[in-house]
């Protein structure tokens, strides 16, 4: 709340046309919002040493160079240490983070090229999986981000099973809130996982509207007692005809024996047993009808999922054994690279102002604000443009801004002589 409240009393100073006042504790505050999401961009990844050595990598910041691997070549992808020491003033795709990747750089994909870093590597890391991010197009529109051509203000979101990015326009539904919501499922991944739409049913969070409406290929007669039934790579069946016959009581007259009827209560009440050991079956029996939008999850749904033998064979054959892992998620991705930055040392300007006096302070923060403010700038027309920033344009901007600094000295030397 205080944040806000900050935020807003800027804003009516920007807008009275006064320059807006800013503390010491905005200024740090800032700062640090800037160094934490930085941080979670990055994951912990290591900027210093190839990832090749720890084999397919949970998570790491990944990128593709578009000047090594066009594409008219194989898709590839390189690890973030390899984007500075190998592909240095290359033009590099940033692909935020993908799961089970091992760094490609140098391989027979880069014919010639070889890595700088970690140069003993296989021809090929067959455990990869590739789409179309590796050539700069995300979404189902297949367009680049930043899109030059696309004037329509819009945010993407990662589908958590394919890793591809889509505009929120694209997906069928209107994203709910983002704190009401931590992973999304794009309609093609629903499509191929279709037992997830039970689960969407019962803890899954609700579009805020819906787009598109859904298309409906026939007309389905509900009848009271309906019987359920999916394919079986997309979850094990609900009920079939047979089972609900099982199920059923048989009538009763007064020639059977009471052993039979106990015999009969026995089977029922087994078989029930087992269709509730199973979680998928009891949510697809209050399962809503599917719609062809993407899904939204909250930040535990994962746990939630069934872990029962058939499930866990149906996870296995759809290759998404990874749902079930809590430390798969994009956010704990995120925690990682916030922790470790967190146990480095303390912010070395917090250390030199504590050993200042007033007038030195001021005439610090004052310099910081000028930095940050030519710093942000500066980076921000690499942003503008889609360009990922290399070593060689810090340096660039650090030089000029000695050089003005120089050149500012020399004229007040001259002024004052």
């Amino acid at each position: 709340m205080a944040a806000s409240g900050q935020g807003e009393k800027r804003s009516a100073e920007e807008a009275a046309g006064e320059d807006p006042v800013l503390s010491l504790l905005d200024v740090l505050e800032e700062d640090d919002a800037l160094e934490d999401e930085a941080c979670a961009v990055l994951g912990g990844s290591d900027a210093e040493k190839c990832s090749y050595p720890e084999g397919y990598v949970k998570r790491q910041a990944l990128y593709a160079c578009n000047t090594c691997s066009p594409r008219s070549q194989e898709p590839a992808g390189i690890c973030l240490a390899c984007t500075y020491k190998c592909h240095e003033g290359h033009q590099l795709y940033e692909l935020y983070t993908k799961r089970n990747f091992r760094c490609d750089c140098g391989n027979a994909k880069f014919k010639q090229m070889e890595c700088k870093l970690f140069p003993e590597k296989e021809n090929l890391n067959t455990g990869n999986k590739y789409n179309e991010n590796f050539f700069g197009l995300y979404c189902t529109c297949k367009r680049p981000y930043p899109d030059p051509e696309d004037e329509t203000p819009d945010e993407m979101i990662q589908c958590i099973v394919c890793e591809d990015w889509f505009h929120a326009r694209h997906l069928g539904a209107v994203p709910p809130e983002h704190l009401e919501y931590q992973e999304m499922v794009c309609q093609c991944c629903m499509d191929r996982c279709s037992f997830l739409w039970a689960y969407s049913s019962k803890i899954g969070v609700p579009a805020v509207t819906k787009i598109t409406p859904a298309e409906v290929e026939e007309d389905v007669k509900v009848d009271d007692c309906p019987v359920e039934t999916t394919k079986a790579q997309n979850g094990p069946c609900t009920k079939s005809e047979d089972v609900k016959e099982e199920q059923t009581a048989p009538s009763t007259s007064c020639d059977q024996k009471p052993v039979n009827g106990d015999a009969s209560n026995s089977i029922k009440t087994e078989m029930k047993s087992e269709v509730k050991s199973c979680r998928l079956q009891e949510y697809q029996e209050h399962q809503k009808p599917r719609a062809n939008t993407a899904t939204y999850w909250p930040s535990n749904w994962r746990s939630k999922l069934c872990r029962c033998d058939q499930c866990m064979k149906m996870y296995a054959d759809l290759e998404v054994l990874f749902l079930l892992d809590e430390n798969d998620t994009v956010q704990a991705y995120e925690n990682k690279g916030k922790s470790e930055e967190a146990q480095e040392s303390r912010d070395p300007l917090m250390t030199a102002l504590s050993t200042m006096n007033r007038i030195q302070q001021v005439e610090l923060i004052s310099e910081y604000n000028d930095l940050k403010t030519e710093l942000t700038d500066y980076l921000k027309k690499f942003a503008e443009e889609g360009k990922v920033v290399q070593t060689q344009d810090i340096q660039k901007f650090f030089e000029d801004l000695r050089s003005r600094k120089r050149q500012r000295l020399d004229g007040m030397q001259y002024y004052c002589s």
